[in-house]
């Protein structure tokens, strides 16, 4: 959960933003997206082993020794 404790003499529009960016930080924008519609669990199995797909492709690009 965030909590935000606003400041002496901080504005509501400040408070806001600080507010809108520590629920982008937290991830729950993410994850309410991500609840948003039923997901079957074949479909996030298949989207978590393209994901280490893709991750594995791209980590043999490193140079050695950099």
């Amino acid at each position: 959960m965030v909590k935000l404790i606003v400041r002496d003499k901080e504005s509501i529009q400040e408070a806001v933003r600080r507010f809108r960016k520590l629920v982008e930080r937290s991830g729950i924008k993410k994850e309410m997206r991500r609840r948003e519609y039923y997901e079957k669990p074949s479909e996030i199995r298949r989207r978590a082993r393209l994901r280490a797909e893709r991750r594995s492709r791209r980590v043999p690009t490193l140079r050695p020794g950099l």
